[in-house]
């Protein structure tokens, strides 16, 4: 066997066939795999650099599941410690979307004009219709540009969610969708979405610079200063901490925990 078939199949059985799965006839064991690379490389580097162009995607996908694992392991451990300690959010009031009842609430510190934020929305719109009546989510405003359009825009939401929860969810999923067009234009996409969805532009004016939308931002960010969140988007899934943009398996897995430790 030439040295680059020798390292092709070598690679191919670490890389290209899951761990569970039967080897190739032709895959070396462990052993016999460690020092015939450290030879290939020492002697034909050009040989592993050739293999991993051609198997690029393969290389990448075995690379990602390896770290969604390891982060799954480490966020096991400290979910396990998260489940000791109550985190208490005041969720009573506000908007919210899922059933009333449901075993698990998922709340999230999020801001609108957040790049992460945006991604972590699209995972739980996605999981609340996979999970529904099991799961319901409530969203907290912590722009982290209070005096800015982070904040302007969670001021928005708030007073919406006064004449209408449904027009402010709109506002919600329509302001996260066109994210880049909300951080290029501002107030004016955030009016013109707000007359797309028929919220009384009149009364809104009236609502957002009340006491009531003050206070409840200002709630909203003294809960994250308490828990000490330096960042968004943060979630609580009942007790458990997820914090930024992580894979919906990752996501899943604190509401599977959770589904099945509330009976």
């Amino acid at each position: 066997m030439c040295k680059k078939t020798l390292l092709s199949c070598a690679l191919a059985g670490v890389l290209l066939f899951p761990a569970c799965a039967p080897a190739p006839a032709l895959a070396l064991t462990a052993d016999e795999l460690k020092p015939a690379l450290e030879q290939l490389l020492r002697e034909r580097p050009e040989v592993l650099l050739d293999f991993l162009r051609e198997h690029s995607e393969a290389v990448l996908d075995v690379a990602q599941a390896g770290s969604n694992l390891r982060r799954q392991a480490n966020l096991e451990k400290q979910w396990a410690e998260d489940a000791k300690t109550v985190k208490t959010v005041k969720t009573e009031g506000r908007p919210f979307v899922g059933a009333p009842d449901a075993k698990v609430r998922i709340v999230a510190f999020s801001d609108f004009t957040c790049g992460y934020c945006q991604r972590a929305e699209k995972v739980v719109e996605e999981l609340l219709q996979e999970y529904e009546g099991k799961v319901s989510f409530v969203f907290k405003n912590m722009p982290l540009e209070p005096k800015g359009l982070s904040g302007l825009a969670s001021q928005y939401f708030v007073a919406i969610s006064m004449q209408s929860e449904d027009f402010a969810w709109k506002f919600y999923r329509e302001l996260f969708a066109h994210r880049d067009e909300l951080v290029a234009n501002g107030e004016k996409y955030m009016r013109s979405v707000c007359q797309s969805i028929g919220v009384d532009m009149r009364k809104l004016d009236s609502e957002r610079r009340r006491k009531k939308v003050a206070s409840i931002l200002a709630e909203d960010l003294k809960e994250a200063e308490d828990m000490k969140i330096e960042g968004t988007p943060y979630f609580l899934v009942n007790n458990l901490v997820i914090r930024g943009a992580v894979s919906k398996d990752l996501f899943r897995r604190a509401i599977e925990i959770e589904l099945n430790r509330v009976k």
